[in-house]
């Protein structure tokens, strides 16, 4: 499938999507959260919770004991280490790795080491698939990646196809990314490695997923989507969508 939506389209996508309901800026964190995001094993990664805002996050996804998570490019496994203790022994999480991005990956590669439930795997980036049908699938910036040249490119519609295949009937899909201009489309995904939220809304939904809502815990309006995100006057900070969505619950 080749993604052409004209300019003027995004635009009216974009005002459209403005008025959705989103979800709390803070939302109700479970104790079984709040709990993994205390735990001491993630000393580490604490300096960077106000801003990750990971409990958040981790909480809108609906994820819980139990479950299993699939997520997508876990770099150093900031999210990882916070899904591994909602989920505990009975529960699962796989740490998806595309081919392009192994020479990126040494610290997902020793997360199964660290955290006894998790499971690394390794795959095609046009071959994403689970040993078994999950809860929840979670990326955060990595989607605007796949469209670009070192990933095949790899055409949105296949992994999204492949994430509506890999969850339950009813399991939901976490894409975080960074914002660009309304209405830019793909025109972004590899100078500045933003992307056009209502384009991806609408990819998505192409797959058969139903958008449940957004939480803009990361959203920054003094960010104008003009500059990479590594930049330093932005690096870390950039404004970024959060959109869930969900596999509907009588889908095969």
């Amino acid at each position: 499938m080749k993604w052409t939506l004209s300019a003027a389209g995004l635009v009216v996508a974009a005002a459209v999507l403005s008025t959705a309901v989103a979800g709390p800026k803070e939302p109700k964190i479970p104790a079984y959260v709040s709990k993994a995001v205390a735990d001491p094993a993630r000393a580490g990664d604490t300096k960077d919770d106000a801003r990750r805002k990971g409990g958040a996050l981790v909480a809108f996804s609906e994820v819980k004991p139990g479950d299993r998570v699939l997520e997508l490019v876990p770099g150093g496994g900031y999210f990882t280490r916070i899904f591994s203790k909602v989920v505990g022994p009975k529960g699962q999480v796989y740490a998806a790795i595309p081919a392009p991005m192994e020479k990126y990956s040494d610290e997902t590669k020793a997360l199964p080491k660290e955290l006894g439930n998790v499971t690394l795997l390794q795959q095609a980036a046009d071959a994403l698939s689970a040993p078994q049908p999950v809860d929840v699938v979670f990326t955060a910036q990595n989607y605007h990646d796949y469209p670009n040249k070192f990933m095949g490119p790899t055409d949105p519609a296949v992994l999204n196809k492949a994430v509506f295949a890999a969850l339950k009937p009813g399991g939901t899909y976490i894409v975080i990314d960074h914002v660009a201009e309304a209405g830019s489309g793909l025109r972004d995904t590899d100078t500045l490695h933003r992307i056009d939220p209502a384009l991806v809304k609408q990819q998505v939904e192409a797959a058969g997923f139903e958008y449940v809502g957004e939480l803009d815990a990361l959203r920054n309006p003094k960010d104008d989507h003009t500059l990479t995100v590594f930049d330093k006057s932005i690096r870390g900070f950039t404004d970024q969508f959060v959109y869930k969505f969900r596999k509907p619950r009588d889908a095969k």
